[in-house]
């Protein structure tokens, strides 16, 4: 199995088909798979041989597609590294990844330039530009690609087991983790998830985040398994991208929720504009009920919502189960399973909090060259996720939070995304995030950061006083509310609790 034969199979059965599009880039399955092939070539050229690394540090663009299928085709593994990393994080993915091969763009140059010396594994002719203009110590893409063939490079066998991809963590927390995929793995990607989403060869994704990080790879996969067309933009704009799900009839989009809270406060968001989506995905982080009920209210019939981990499992919401089960993130897909256990391993009664534990086919084989932290994270063949959770009588999974989210006040489990609920009520809250700071005499106590549709609207004091007087619990209440003009977020649109907490305890 090598999933770069895709693109060959897709040329072959439906070569006038759009295959992608970015900016002013319009390519037919053919065309792709020639650009695809035309790299692969050059990147064997190169000396690039099955199981290297071939690292990346692009922002969205057709290059860095073209650079995923390629090392494909000839069996090399890609490692995409986000571009907001800084030269020490930067130096420390290449090496620890045993990268050989860097393909970047002209802004990373100087950064580059800097820890070029301690980048042992990286040879001197393996540094390519996608915007070469005679930059020296490095190799200009383009002219690599002209040179090399089109046809489909021979006498490569890539097997199930063979690593596709090394996904790095975002680094949040400690040193980043690099979580592998083989090609059964990312195939497995594409038949699960195109099944899921009910997509066909007519589908018409669109993508708006950075595809370095691993949920892009939630409907990339599928996108590309059935042959359909892929809208790939360079950034998120809530005006531009409601105009280009009108203009180019876009059928299938994923989204995290500040991206879903932000379209539905864009000034020309309009049901006509988005009639053509069949399916909005939810993903990264809870969308929480009051704006799950706006989407479903202003664009029924098509919301998902999907609860994963990057090593390996998930569940969906089907837009058929939402309105018995809004609440829920869903159930395991076919072939998935999923387990609720306490903390000596045992599973927990229908309706008990535990953790959330799932096996299946896109389970990764392990973190690299990290078997202590693999061994942590996969017992007995069980991803244990570190969040909590509970099923209900029919199975479906209700998330709680995340284990290292919860705040314990005086004793007491506090989850964040119950008082999380009850803020985005307020009619001038755009998006909460709840955080534990510390408290003398209770341990923990909740903070809550918001944003506000309009700055000014409401003092914190009294938008606190208002929480505190809705929640269920004492213990629940909120012990300050700041007022954000954004929240600090990853490359993946996540919000980064830990960045806010250490900001409030330095007084920022």
């Amino acid at each position: 199995m090598n999933i770069g034969l895709l693109f060959s199979r897709h040329a072959k059965y439906r070569p006038n088909h759009l295959a992608v599009v970015f900016e002013d880039q319009r390519l037919t399955w053919l065309e792709f798979n020639k650009q695809i092939n035309r790299l692969a070539n050059a990147f064997t050229h190169l000396g690039i041989q099955k199981g290297d690394k071939v690292a990346t540090i692009l922002p969205n663009c057709l290059e860095l597609l073209e650079v995923y299928w390629a090392a494909a085709k000839i069996g090399a593994v890609v490692v995409p590294s986000s571009t907001l990393l800084l030269e020490p994080a930067m130096k420390t993915l290449l090496n620890d990844s045993d990268t050989v091969l860097l393909v970047t763009n002209s802004e990373f140059v100087d950064k580059i330039d800097s820890i070029k010396p301690e980048l042992q594994a990286i040879p001197a002719d393996r540094y390519v530009l996608t915007d070469y203009s005679g930059q020296k110590g490095y190799r200009d893409y383009t002219d690599l690609k002209t040179a090399a063939s089109d046809q489909n490079p021979e006498g490569m066998v890539i097997t199930d087991d063979d690593p596709f991809n090394i996904m790095y963590s975002s680094g949040t927390t400690g040193l980043p983790k690099g979580i592998v995929h083989t090609h059964r793995i990312r195939a497995a990607y594409g038949t699960s998830f195109a099944a899921a989403y009910r997509m066909t060869p007519e589908s018409v994704t669109m993508h708006a985040g950075a595809i370095v990080f691993n949920g892009a790879f939630v409907d990339l996969m599928p996108t590309m398994f059935v042959g359909a067309t892929y809208i790939l933009l360079s950034q998120f704009d809530p005006d531009s991208y409601i105009e280009t799900i009108e203009r180019e009839k876009v059928t299938h989009v994923m989204l995290v929720p500040a991206q879903i809270i932000a379209i539905l406060n864009a000034p020309n968001f309009s049901s006509k504009a988005l009639q053509s989506l069949e399916m909005i995905l939810s993903l990264g982080a809870p969308l929480l009920k009051e704006h799950k009920d706006e989407l479903n209210k202003r664009l029924p019939g098509r919301f998902y919502e999907l609860y994963g981990l990057t090593e390996g499992f998930v569940t969906v919401l089907d837009k058929e189960d939402y309105a018995a089960k809004p609440d829920s993130v869903g159930v395991p897909p076919p072939f998935f399973e999923m387990k609720i256990l306490d903390e000596n391993g045992n599973e927990v009664p229908t309706g008990e909090v535990g953790e959330i534990c799932g096996k299946g086919p896109i389970l990764m084989p392990g973190y690299y060259k990290r078997p202590d932290l693999t061994a942590a994270a996969l017992k007995d063949g069980w991803l244990h996720s570190g969040d909590l959770g509970y099923v209900d009588e029919d199975g479906f999974l209700y998330l709680v939070d995340r284990m290292k989210d919860m705040i314990i006040s005086g004793g007491v489990n506090v989850y964040p995304r119950d008082i999380e609920e009850i803020v985005a009520q307020h009619p001038e809250v755009k998006e909460v995030a709840v955080l534990g700071i510390p408290h003398e005499k209770w341990g923990e106590t909740p903070l809550a950061a918001v944003i506000l549709h309009k700055p000014g609207s409401i003092a914190a004091e009294a938008l606190r006083d208002w929480i505190n007087a809705r929640v269920a619990a004492k213990f629940q209440r909120v012990h300050d509310v700041v007022v954000m003009e954004d929240f600090p977020r990853n490359v993946a649109g996540k919000t980064l609790k830990r960045v806010m907490r250490d900001d409030y305890s330095k007084g920022k």
